[in-house]
């Protein structure tokens, strides 16, 4: 059993830090950080723009670090907000490379949609052809059974591992995850 946990977190980590230095390395080259990677990668899946909200949930990133990320593709002039209209169907754009002056400024922008801009359209479609290249490169030798069958198990030993996880804090007394989002839904 002990065995068993040791190539889990072994294994787990040694995949997670290999990812991290592929994207240190390959982003540096692009004036970016790694951090940049998800949030520019998950823009270009949706050219429709994301809240900073979205992007917290599809990068499994805590708020703080995804408004970090995101004011430094503003600056980077990768990105630029979208703002609805009152009645919500008009929309005007906020250039990126300008700051608000007003104290509420962040949490417009946190409720506006991030939307790439021409240039972070080109440096997403890097990012994409490095992830695709990274993606075959882990996968060489695997077969499609193999690679399903690793991805069906992973995601149950991840679900069962939050469980277990929120199973722990409510025994402590602590508010979960899932607590947090359906506090902040209603």
């Amino acid at each position: 059993m002990i065995h068993r946990f040791e190539q889990l977190t072994t294994g787990v980590s040694q995949i997670y830090k290999n990812i991290q230095r592929i994207k240190k390395l390959e982003m540096r080259s692009f004036g970016l950080k790694g951090t940049h990677v998800m949030c520019l990668y998950f823009l270009y899946s949706h050219p429709e723009g994301l809240t900073a909200a979205d992007l917290c949930t599809l990068c499994k990133e805590d708020k703080a670090g995804i408004s970090r990320i995101l004011s430094e593709l503003l600056e980077h002039g990768f990105i630029q907000y979208v703002h609805a209209q009152a009645g919500g169907e008009t929309y005007r754009r906020h250039n990126a490379r300008r700051r608000q002056a007003s104290p509420d400024a962040s949490k417009k922008r946190y409720r506006s949609k991030a939307v790439l801009t021409e240039t972070g359209k080109k440096q997403a479609k890097k990012v994409n052809r490095l992830i695709l290249r990274a993606v075959l490169e882990g996968g060489r030798d695997i077969t499609a059974k193999e690679r399903d069958t690793f991805y069906r198990v992973l995601y149950l030993i991840s679900d069962n591992l939050e469980k277990f996880c929120e199973e722990l804090e409510k025994s402590q007394g602590k508010i979960t995850g899932k607590d947090m989002i359906n506090h902040e839904q209603n």
